[in-house]
């Protein structure tokens, strides 16, 4: 979806709101995917309605998009299985555990284990882990507070955690600015124009909803002056007799959150419904948690001549193009910025194709990867982390990625020397190795389980002309793997402390023995 299109359902979602809406609200944020409204998600949850919980974060994630997924998922399938045990309700239990629970024995099988043993006991708060279990809606609240932490935390809701600042009534404003510059368009404007309809155009010197000449072809734009304009959408029918301006909105939220975000601006749409009066939101809604603000992104075009100064102009947004590539003076090179990218997240490491050298790979501090076209300013790929294959992976990785701490980074990224492979070390266990076939497809090569803890760097190297993927990582192990098969080759051990850096070395036409082919740092020193 554009954009624009982005954009129009938040201008929606707000109207919604602000009709009072409510049910068909949150069904927007869940079908559009682009709004998670964490006040309406904590209400269900506290309340226990656990199919519409689970309905509602179907529309932003599945179980096993990411372990931050699946880990919500399971924390909330867990709660409505204890709950129907604490109730004493044991086919409600045991049908939990069949239809939602096993799902996570391929992932756990010695957790799901121990949830099915609870079903033997009289309470099970005999289970030394659950002995502190108190009554359920304390529970729900301990489990709510974690279930917010791995949201905020899950790369899939970065970007719609928070609602953009938007004066209020901002739809039926971008309606009023298009019927202020119809009425422009009239060859007869009248004083006192009336509208019936939003459907079409609307004409002063034609019947009510006959379209108007456009802009393009009108003899008369910009060398008569046009009286009068059209005040705001009022509830009783035709309009005031003088004209009046679109007046400023006040922001509908009386404490809008600290984080802020663009606000939302776009072309004029036509909304039957508009035509109701504006409703100023009750501070008593309590399902909505729409911030409000400023919002002045409308592009500053000029008038006419003749227009009025009243008028509100609309916005024609018009697709905007890069050339492909750029070259800057090399004086000003270190000078001057030549691109502002915008990840998202914290960028870890980063690294240039060795051929396309506009071509940037990217990491960051919660484990996304990007790969940029920085002469066209554009991103090409983007991917949250997941491991591909965690049935094939230790116990350990498994235990940290669905029971433990989820959180993850990029450590290191970096090209293989032709620039057709790339590796990503990940700060548990992983490496991960993806294929590049030119533009925006890159694909799933080798998942290595490499390291136990962090993998703190990666290089490719070609001992004996074969191309090698080395690593090093907090077991103050060295590894050296085969970049086809992902076969391990050897192990370097014997270093006091975690191993943080690796450099292979090259000599050309000479053939050097592999233990002369990497520097590493050991406690702080070069070796």
């Amino acid at each position: 979806m554009s954009s624009l299109s982005r954009e129009l359902v938040f201008l929606i979602l707000q109207f919604l709101d602000e009709e009072k809406f409510k049910e068909t609200v949150h069904k927007l944020e869940q079908e559009s995917g682009f709004y998670f409204n964490m006040k309406y998600f904590e209400d269900e949850v506290i309340n226990g309605n656990w199919d519409e919980v689970e309905r509602y974060l179907g529309g932003f994630t599945k179980v096993d998009d990411n372990r931050y997924s699946m880990k919500i998922f399971f924390e909330i399938r867990k709660q409505k299985y204890l709950e129907a045990l604490d109730k004493h309700d044991r086919s409600k239990a045991v049908e939990i555990l069949v239809k939602d629970l096993k799902v996570f024995a391929s992932f756990n099988e010695e957790l799901f284990k121990e949830i099915t043993q609870l079903l033997t006991l009289e309470n099970f708060r005999e289970n030394e882990q659950l002995s502190k279990y108190g009554d359920t809606k304390s529970a729900r609240a301990i489990m709510l507070v974690e279930l917010k932490k791995l949201i905020e935390a899950n790369p899939l809701f970065r970007d719609k955690l928070q609602f953009p600042n938007l004066k209020s009534s901002r739809l039926r404003t971008l309606i009023n600015q298009s019927l202020n510059w119809q009425h422009q368009l009239c060859k007869n404007p009248r004083p006192n124009p009336d509208i019936k309809t939003l459907f079409v155009d609307h004409s002063c010197g034609q019947p009510n909803g006959a379209r108007a000449p456009s802009p393009a072809n009108n003899p008369l734009l910009g060398s008569i002056p046009k009286p009068g304009g059209f005040p705001q959408l009022g509830a009783h029918g035709p309009f005031q007799p003088a004209p009046t301006p679109v007046a400023p909105l006040a922001g509908w939220m009386s404490n809008p959150p600290a984080v802020t975000h663009p606000a939302v601006s776009g072309g004029a749409i036509g909304f039957a419904a508009m035509l109701k009066h504006p409703r100023t939101p009750s501070a008593a809604n309590p399902s909505m948690d729409y911030p409000s603000g400023d919002s002045d992104h409308v592009s500053k075009r000029p008038r006419p001549v003749g227009l009025s100064e009243e008028v509100n102009l609309p916005v024609n947004m018009m697709p905007v193009t890069y050339p492909q590539s750029h070259s800057y003076p090399q004086d000003d090179f270190h000078k001057a910025v030549a691109r502002t990218l915008s990840q998202g997240s914290a960028p870890m490491s980063m690294d240039f194709h060795p051929v396309q050298q506009t071509l940037l790979l990217v990491g960051t501090n919660v484990g996304d990867i990007g790969l940029w076209d920085v002469g066209t300013k554009e991103r090409l790929v983007v991917r949250n982390f997941k491991v591909w294959e965690l049935g094939k992976c230790s116990m350990a990785l498994q235990q940290a990625a669905l029971v433990k701490d989820p959180t993850v980074s990029v450590n290191r990224i970096i090209w293989s020397p032709d620039g057709t492979l790339f590796g990503v070390a990940y700060s548990r266990h992983i490496v991960q190795i993806y294929s590049y076939h030119g533009g925006d497809d890159i694909r799933q090569h080798l998942e290595i389980d490499a390291h136990v803890g962090g993998v703190n760097d990666i290089a490719f190297a070609h001992p004996n002309k074969q191309l090698c993927i080395i690593t090093c990582g907090d077991d103050k192990t060295i590894k050296v793997w085969e970049a086809t098969s992902g076969t391990k080759q050897f192990t370097f051990e014997g270093h006091e402390a975690p191993v943080y850096s690796v450099c292979p070395h090259y000599k050309e036409n000479i053939q050097v023995h592999l233990f002369n082919c990497f520097r590493w740092k050991d406690k702080g020193m070069a070796l």
